[in-house]
């Protein structure tokens, strides 16, 4: 494949092969119709036979070589499947364009300390699934890491104790280092209501800005409506990205639990009609 990825990268290679696929040419033609001196048509040739995108016919005196498309197609359906994919997945590239506009819009504003305090946000979603569940993924540290952080990052700590003074822990790492929060829980009512803070650390353990978090779960005929605010203090100057990235990366994690919540929902499905099948039996 890196072979005819090369071949193809050269203009005067790309239109030899548009002639030849109208139909079969000699060099002299080809060096004719291309403005080449035949030398130069001739290796060109050579390459492009090397990758096996040509054919030569030795005619009596005459060389007449032909195109192969076989190698084109397999490029060209490597390159479809790399378009679908693309295109499945243009979602992630508007997060980063989202992302990086946050940053640019809050560039200015970022040159002093406390410069974004008292910001507040506010998420809303319909999950498919009963409240006790949802509350399970906030206070089981298995469930938690299932879903509380973007594609991308893995959670590597996370807990939220339910009581008051619980710790509230979440930490996370990429390829390019670490990333750790920690604050407190201020009250846990089961099923219905979480408070906690957390503040996001930086690489010396001290704080880039914290975020005050209220959970509301709401049992509903369809599921749980969560609210989740959010009000942030303590910032600093070096905050800007973290803060940037508030609005698009809560919405990547409230979609992670939605997907959470319902592959446990069709699990317990899974479950309940096997054991009505053995209490059947």
């Amino acid at each position: 494949m890196e072979k005819i990825i090369s071949a193809l990268a050269d203009s005067a290679r790309w239109r030899i092969l548009e002639l030849l696929a109208e139909r079969p040419r000699s060099v002299g033609e080809l060096a004719e119709l291309t403005g080449l001196r035949q030398p130069q048509a001739t290796k060109h040739l050579q390459t492009l036979a090397n990758a096996g995108l040509v054919t030569v016919f030795p005619l009596g005196q005459r060389r007449v070589y032909a195109l192969e498309a076989a190698p084109l197609a397999e490029i060209g359906e490597r390159l479809r499947l790399l378009i679908d994919t693309a295109e499945k997945n243009s979602s992630e590239r508007d997060v980063v364009a989202r992302y990086r506009a946050a940053i640019e819009t809050d560039a200015g504003k970022a040159d002093r300390d406390r410069w974004a305090d008292g910001r507040s946000f506010l998420f809303e979603r319909a999950l498919p699934a009963p409240r006790d569940l949802v509350w399970r993924h906030f206070i089981d540290s298995t469930l938690l890491a299932s879903w509380w952080a973007p594609p991308s990052l893995t959670v590597s700590e996370c807990v939220l104790e339910p009581r008051p003074g619980g710790r509230a822990v979440l930490e996370y790492r990429d390829a390019e280092g670490r990333y750790r929060s920690e604050g407190r829980v201020h009250a846990a009512q089961a099923p219905e209501r979480l408070v906690f803070d957390l503040s996001v650390l930086d690489g010396a353990g001290g704080v880039s800005f914290t975020g005050h978090y209220e959970v509301d779960l709401k049992a509903t005929d369809g599921g749980t409506a969560l609210r989740l605010r959010l009000r942030i203090t303590e910032t600093t100057a070096e905050a800007l990205p973290y803060i940037a990235g508030i609005e698009t990366g809560w919405r990547q994690v409230l979609d992670n639990l939605t997907q959470a919540v319902g592959v446990a929902m069709r699990a317990n499905a899974a479950t309940e009609h096997s054991k009505e099948e053995k209490d059947h039996d």
